[in-house]
């Protein structure tokens, strides 16, 4: 079996200058591959033969091309077979194909599965010499170009993550600015952020871990819109009172609005986390899987972690009937499948650590 010739240069000639790149020479004519061989060491490659392109392939696995010649008709696997595989694997190495086959529609097609160029045989030295210059610079180009655009993206993507950083610095400042107002707050969503995201990883919602967890931590927003008597009242609330303070889903939905225009979820939760799932929420009245599937997700985790908190006019309540209520409000308050999850984290342990932190 013919295997892989390599020939190289006199070691005098290495020395003298660097090697001009790594040139793949596939013929199954063994004249035509001496004399392109001699060519291409002239002008500084390393050269590398194979006689047909199943061969070509185990040397470019060994060590990719800077440029193939390759003839078009070979036994066991063909130039144009040899082309496609070529431009899969190694798209940086660039393919000229020089043959006797004349046919316009033949060297259309190589070219459009992506040959530099196409050569017919009788050919000038000179001439493959200029068209291997023509099709390096090319190549050059590309890689060029390539290298640009993907130090482009990374910077893109330096800037997106930079401008991320500082929208969740705003959002950041305003839950600073509702924590000054109530103390209570801060624990609280934090606490609803980290249940919220508990269950969604529960449900296997990858995706939107993100917006869960922003969406849990500035669900209460919209309170920096309620006066502050009334946010630190030490007895219960009148009607107006009550009413008052239920407007905050809506002004943090109108607040946040223009910053989470892209993080959709957040904003759900924002808006929709006093739904009801029997209809008799708020603000919009919707019904079941009406509600935003994170909405209903946070209004189970902030009603747990509301009953067990304490507050200026009552203690919190102990976990095994916070967890009873839950199961009361089962299916009328709550998404009965979103309080089962939740059950099964306390039952497995896996909400003790955040538990442990409101105690």
């Amino acid at each position: 079996m013919t295997v892989v010739q390599t020939v190289t240069p006199p070691k005098r000639e290495r020395a003298q200058r660097p090697s001009a790149g790594y040139v793949l020479i596939v013929d199954d004519e063994p004249q035509l591959r001496r004399v392109l061989s001699r060519l291409m060491l002239s002008d500084g490659f390393e050269v590398d033969e194979a006689t047909n392109g199943k061969e070509a392939l185990a040397a470019l696995q060994r060590r990719p091309a800077t440029l193939v010649l390759s003839d078009l008709y070979m036994p066991e696997l063909d130039g144009m077979e040899l082309l496609r595989e070529t431009r899969a694997r190694h798209p940086d190495t660039a393919v000229i194909m020089i043959t006797a086959v004349t046919d316009v529609s033949t060297a259309v097609h190589c070219l459009s599965l992506g040959a530099m160029d196409y050569i017919t045989k009788p050919f000038h030295l000179e001439e493959v010499r200029a068209r291997v210059r023509q099709a390096l610079e090319r190549r050059r180009l590309l890689l060029e170009n390539k290298d640009y655009q993907e130090r482009l993206e990374e910077r893109v993507a330096q800037q997106a993550h930079r401008l991320e950083q500082l929208f969740l610095a705003s959002v950041q400042s305003l839950a600073d600015a509702l924590e000054v107002k109530d103390n209570y707050t801060h624990g609280h969503s934090v606490r609803v952020a980290m249940y919220s995201v508990a269950i969604a990883r529960r449900l296997d919602l990858t995706d939107a871990i993100q917006d869960i967890e922003l969406g849990g931590r500035v669900h209460d927003i919209g309170k920096i819109g309620v006066r502050e008597a009334v946010l630190n009242k030490a007895g219960p609330l009148t009607d107006d009172e009550y009413q008052h303070v239920m407007t905050h889903p809506m002004v943090g939905w109108r607040i946040l609005q223009p910053l989470l225009r892209e993080m959709p979820r957040a904003l759900n939760i924002v808006r929709s986390h006093h739904e009801r799932f029997d209809g008799r929420g708020i603000p919009d009245g919707l019904v079941g899987e009406q509600i935003p599937l994170e909405a209903r997700i946070a209004a189970v985790a902030d009603t747990f972690d509301a009953m067990t908190s304490a507050r200026p006019y009552r203690p919190g309540l102990a976990i095994d009937k916070a967890l009873a209520e839950l199961k009361r409000c089962s299916g009328t308050q709550l998404d009965p499948q979103l309080v089962a999850a939740f059950l099964a984290l306390v039952e497995e342990g896996k909400l003790n650590e955040i538990m442990t932190q409101q105690r």
